[in-house]
């Protein structure tokens, strides 16, 4: 009974080449980088907001941490098994076109949603990034985006050519 609990831990725990803390450091810095996208959005009234920010890039990081630990992994160092960590972005980059895609619409002679749905992979990205240890891709991603984001629109706002959206600064978009 005791080595089948041993057995359970080591299942739970494996070793991996990422320390521990290390990964946590990597899911929470993913956080906080599309915690500053995502608020930008949500302040705005956006349909992706920061929820949905803070989903992506958690998902992107921990398939960013799932692929380089599972690329060293003995049980998978087999001549059956190729391991490409390349695949995990193309996936990941996959599933976000498709959230993406989701927020697009065409609307009385206007396309919406672009500018969100580009937010939404950049926040793919920067999870990614984080999750691979890219700490620096990642946070100058975020400094970008949230210039992209904030003073770019207000500039464009300035030149006339956005006008204010109508949910701008009341919070979340009322249904």
């Amino acid at each position: 009974m005791e080595q089948a609990l041993a057995d359970i831990l080591a299942d739970i725990l494996p070793r991996t080449a990422v320390p521990y803390h290390v990964m946590l450091a990597r899911i929470c810095g993913a956080l906080l980088c599309v915690t500053v996208i995502g608020i930008e959005r949500e302040a705005r009234g956006r349909p992706a907001g920061l929820r949905t920010h803070l989903l992506v890039g958690l998902a992107a990081a921990v398939f960013g941490l799932l692929a380089g630990e599972v690329v060293r992994a003995p049980i998978y160092d087999i001549d059956q098994v190729r391991s490409d960590p390349l695949r995990v972005v193309e996936a990941v980059t996959a599933g976000v076109a498709f959230l993406a895609a989701g927020l697009i619409v065409f609307a009385r002679g206007e396309v919406h949603g672009l500018t969100t749905g580009a937010g939404v992979w950049l926040a793919a990205a920067i999870g990614l990034s984080v999750g691979f240890g890219f700490w620096i891709i990642a946070i100058f991603a975020t400094l970008v985006g949230t210039i992209v984001l904030h003073l770019l629109y207000q500039v464009e706002r300035h030149l006339g050519w956005k006008r204010p959206a109508r949910h701008e600064g009341t919070g979340p978009a009322q249904p």
